[in-house]
């Protein structure tokens, strides 16, 4: 049954922060919530885990109003909180049994994710003296060591390099394999694109767009061709009078606004002897989508 929001507000000294939001999260899987800063993403996120009240609206897990008893939740909030002198070890230890967890039990989820992680030799150590890319994977360590039905991850990739990125990363998909039930927030567009099959856009505590992000791109007409090729194609694009949104060693970014002129460079450029390696007609990317539903 999973997690189900229906109508939910929440005001804060008379100004509206979420305004009668809904979303339902019914399978396994990453879900995205999006908004620019103070969109009201936070709020909808501690509402959901019981740590405010709203002040309209059912949220439940599985049938059954949400409290902070009712539902197994990990969390990573955006600001990060570690304690810097404390040894790392001695941390997880806490925070695992503040989740209920029996001391023999932490130790064990502590030194698997420790592996998967690759923080191992971190363990007795005071968490100042880590990086803050292994900091963050620390704190993520207390989002799941134990065992969570519901995961919150709000920028879960902030200060992380492409390798410590990608480890998170296969976490995550491990995380749904294993029937587990992610809510996303980031930033970073690209990274929402790669998980989340169903998003939700708040601007001004309002909902601007929710759906299957397959479906939301495939009503929207094409905005870009890519089209690689063995030399300059400069010529043939300006004949059309397009624009060229970015070139690298002949691969060109070019927009459009119907697929048609598209296909007309196409077959210029071929009928001119000019090999093409890729041309690849493109949807716009969330990215896009985004600003348009927000950027004013």
């Amino acid at each position: 049954m999973g997690l189900e929001l229906k109508n939910v507000s929440k005001t804060f000294a008379g100004k509206i922060a979420v305004d009668n939001i809904s979303l339902t999260l019914n399978t396994p899987g990453v879900y995205g919530l999006l908004g620019t800063n103070g969109a009201g993403k936070t709020t909808t996120i501690r509402m959901i885990l019981g740590i405010i009240k709203k002040d309209s609206g059912e949220i439940t897990w599985n049938g059954k109003a949400v409290d902070r008893k009712s539902v197994n939740f990990g969390y990573l909030p955006e600001e990060r909180g570690v304690y810097p002198k404390t040894k790392i070890f001695d941390q997880l230890i806490y925070f695992a049994e503040l989740k209920g967890m029996k001391t023999d039990d932490a130790k064990n989820s502590i030194n698997k994710w420790a592996k998967e992680l690759k923080v191992e030799e971190y363990m007795d150590m005071p968490a100042e003296k880590l990086s803050k890319g292994n900091q963050q994977k620390i704190q993520f360590m207390t989002a799941i060591i134990h065992n969570p039905e519901l995961v919150v991850l709000d920028e879960p990739f902030s200060g992380l390099d492409p390798v410590n990125t990608e480890i998170l990363k296969n976490i995550i998909i491990d995380l749904v394999r294993n029937g587990k039930y992610v809510i996303m927030s980031a930033h970073q567009m690209p990274t929402i694109e790669e998980f989340c099959s169903d998003i939700l856009i708040l601007n001004k505590g309002k909902t601007v767009l929710k759906g299957n992000l397959k479906e939301i791109k495939e009503t929207y007409p094409a905005s870009r061709v890519r089209i690689d090729t063995d030399t300059k194609i400069e010529k043939y694009i300006q004949e059309l009078d397009l624009k060229i949104e970015n070139e690298k060693n002949n691969e060109y970014v070019i927009k459009i606004t119907d697929e048609e002129k598209a296909h007309t460079l196409l077959n210029n450029v071929i009928s001119n002897g000019i090999k093409v390696n890729k041309f690849d007609i493109m949807k716009p990317t969330l990215n896009d989508i985004f600003i348009e539903k927000v950027g004013e």
